[in-house]
């Protein structure tokens, strides 16, 4: 009874069943993740593209048991809402601060200069309004010297959502590690990308990497403390991890199925790194081991290396296989299945392997980089 009563003072029950009214009345769709519940990134019936800088305002001072029906429909006076995010704890109430995010920066300004110390009628709290920092570059440091810029790329977007690109250079003169600037789409992006890169470098390349907002300057505005200090370091942060030795390490899928043996093994080009500004000719009509070669060699990746490992015969008399590809300037293999009928020879299975994986390798590349490709 006691647990009970703590919460109902707590959470008001007349306010959540106001909030639960208007999404059923309205088919409003609320989604809960990483402390925050969001709407719209875009709302229903939202045509065009997602909008741009300069189009987010940050609001704080917002009492801990108003919810979205009050909000939005406020800030929806303005203009159009393409995304809402209410900040969240575990109790229930809001965390006194949230972003709105219109379509033009504009509008944004609009909604600073009507909404800003608009008094809410029922409880009578100015709120505050004012245009959001939206902080979009991250800087990682503790990169190894062999790490290549499309091979970071890569991994990032392996790792996080809404990567643009990426700038690396060496941390210092004399120094071994390399420093990283990512841009991302948008600061919601490079908020979320903050809290896993720590934990995804570890669990994927057994790395240890630093993660900070690039150029931070130290501000006394309460929405740069919030953002800052609040909202990017709440008990949705990965923890801590100690030092690892400056190495990238990749996952051993292989391990898990130690009754596969290696029946083919070998580089898919060659032995030697292309010098400087040489790229080996594509032929007339490339196969795709060809082309991945030809994009490994012309974004300065090293020369692919397969390997693969017989599976089982199906009994409709195709041959399964899985294969492992390594790629020198990417920090991730490439695993797969891939599915062939006998060839005439041994070394016809092989090449035919080799295809089916190299397009499988092209079609992820192409997914998650903007490497140059045919």
């Amino acid at each position: 009874m006691e647990g009970e009563l703590q919460v109902q003072q707590i959470l008001n029950p007349h306010r959540l069943r106001s909030l639960q009214e208007w999404v059923q009345k309205n088919s409003i769709t609320l989604t809960q993740i990483n402390g925050q519940r969001k709407y719209g990134g875009p709302p229903p019936g939202w045509q065009g593209p997602a909008p741009g800088p300069g189009c987010e305002v940050f609001i704080s001072q917002i009492p801990r048991d108003v919810y979205e029906d009050r909000l939005i429909p406020l800030f929806q006076t303005v203009g159009t809402i393409y995304e809402f995010r209410l900040m969240m704890n575990f109790s229930g109430q809001n965390r006194g601060f949230a972003y709105a995010q219109y379509g033009d920066p504009q509008t944004a300004s609009t909604a600073v200069s009507m909404l800003h110390q608009y008094r809410l009628r029922e409880e009578g709290v100015c709120i505050t309004v004012r245009r959001s920092t939206e902080k979009r570059q991250l800087k990682l440091t503790d990169l190894p010297a062999n790490l290549s810029q499309a091979g970071l790329l890569i991994a990032l977007r392996f790792i996080s959502e809404g990567v643009e690109d990426v700038q690396l250079k060496p941390a210092g003169t004399r120094s071994e590690e390399m420093v990283a600037t990512v841009n991302y789409s948008s600061h919601y992006a490079a908020s979320m990308a903050k809290k896993v890169l720590v934990q995804g470098f570890k669990k994927r390349y057994n790395h240890s990497v630093t993660v900070r907002w690039a150029s931070f300057s130290k501000s006394k505005r309460e929405e740069d403390t919030i953002q800052e200090d609040d909202y990017d370091d709440d008990c949705f942060s990965p923890p801590l991890l100690k030092p690892q030795p400056k190495t990238l390490l990749s996952l051993n899928f292989v391990s898990s199925t130690p009754q596969l043996k290696p029946v083919f093994r070998a580089v898919g080009g060659p032995s030697e790194e292309p010098r400087e500004g040489i790229v080996t000719p594509l032929p007339a009509n490339p196969d795709t081991v060809s082309r991945l070669q030809w994009m490994c060699e012309i974004n300065r990746l090293g020369s692919p290396q397969y390997e693969v490992y017989f599976h089982h015969t199906a009994p409709d008399g195709f041959l399964y296989f899985v294969f492992k590809v390594e790629i020198p300037g990417v920090p991730l293999p490439f695993y797969g299945f891939v599915q062939i009928l006998p060839g005439t020879s041994s070394r016809a299975t092989k090449g035919e392997v080799y295809r089916a994986a190299a397009e499988q390798v092209i079609q992820t590349l192409h997914r998650v980089s903007n490497l140059r490709h045919i």
